[in-house]
């Protein structure tokens, strides 16, 4: 039986690739430090390590006492726009945390080290995003997603560490964190229709993004390692069907049953337009199935009603609050 380490397992993309690992015969092992996951999120039976993966020692002992096949790296705090803000705290969580475990991968001879980064690291970059594209990230986070995978070409390099990186974009379904105001339009959306509020819009609203739904992309990382073909590749993984923010507001709330009400806020530094192409992992992997956005629209609506409107709160910790948008500063 393999043993596969999930970081960030308690969280909403962890914790699904952690029901598939375990499906696929895997024995999981998850560290989370639940800064934004949740400990009902751990599929039963599969141990939880409450810790950081900025905890040297700890991450050092956790390889030390497991014999560790296989790395699933989903621990991040994931806030292209929030991380102009946080950038000590972005640089330290999602660029030293993921050193920490390649640094112990390469000591402990790890099978594998799946990584998942994001389509943040294309920036302002043509259409559709191509893996061939050369990166170009215009915030932080992106900058630190892109420095992990050139971090893990160079440990490939140099020690032989196998690895594959997934950059996800736009992820949404059940099990997310609706309560983070900062991150994950559809949840936002939703949890402020639980609470009789308007959903909050960033400028017009033309923004336009391709939304993927948790069920189609989960089987595909955690089997990823079955597939030698995908050793130290990068790979786009999410859905095509493109949409506007503003049409996606209509969406979610005729998912939810109710009418449609917007707040349009001041508009904020982000890239207007991203989507990107999925011929590599088709072409490696095979066709996937894909959920019509409308259909899991309506499944995590039902999920979002069942779990109810969850209290948002304050990052603490803003490192600069030059230019903060007006709608967090408050």
């Amino acid at each position: 039986m393999y043993c596969s380490l999930v970081t960030g397992g308690a969280g909403f993309i962890g914790s699904h690739v952690a029901q598939n690992l375990i499906r696929n015969g895997h024995k999981v092992i998850i560290l989370d430090n639940l800064s934004g996951g949740f400990k009902d999120n751990v599929p039963e039976g599969v141990a939880l390590i409450q810790g950081s993966v900025t905890d040297k020692s700890l991450v050092e002992r956790i390889f030390g006492e497991h014999r560790i096949d296989y790395v699933y790296h989903l621990a991040a705090y994931a806030a292209e726009n929030l991380s102009h803000f946080i950038r000590r705290y972005n640089y330290e969580t999602n660029l030293i945390g993921s050193i920490n475990l390649i640094n112990a991968s390469i000591l402990h001879e790890v099978k594998c080290f799946v990584f998942t980064s994001s389509i943040a690291v294309y920036g302002r970059n043509q259409l559709p995003m191509t893996e061939e594209i050369v990166p170009i990230p215009i915030d932080p986070y992106g900058v630190s997603k892109l420095a992990v995978e050139q971090d893990l070409r160079a440990a490939h390099d140099i020690f032989g560490l196998p690895h594959i990186v997934f950059r996800p974009h736009n992820v949404y379904g059940e099990g997310q964190n609706i309560a983070d105001k900062y991150r994950n339009v559809i949840g936002i959306f939703m949890n402020s229709i639980l609470q009789n509020k308007p959903m909050p819009v960033f400028g017009t609203g033309l923004q336009t993004r391709a939304f993927s739904y948790i069920g189609d992309m989960a089987p595909i990382i955690a089997g990823a390692v079955r597939n030698e073909r995908a050793y130290n590749h990068v790979f786009n993984i999410g859905a095509d069907e493109v949409c506007s923010v503003k049409a996606l507001a209509g969406m979610v709330a005729r998912a939810m049953g109710v009418e449609s009400q917007i707040q349009y806020l001041p508009a904020r530094d982000e890239v207007e337009h991203a989507y990107p192409s999925h011929e590599k992992i088709a072409r490696i992997f095979g066709l996937a199935k894909t959920t019509a956005l409308e259909e899991g629209l309506k499944r995590m609506a039902a999920w979002a009603k069942r779990v109810g409107a969850r209290k948002s709160r304050d990052f603490e910790g803003i490192e600069i609050r030059k230019n903060l948008p007006s709608a967090w500063a408050k």
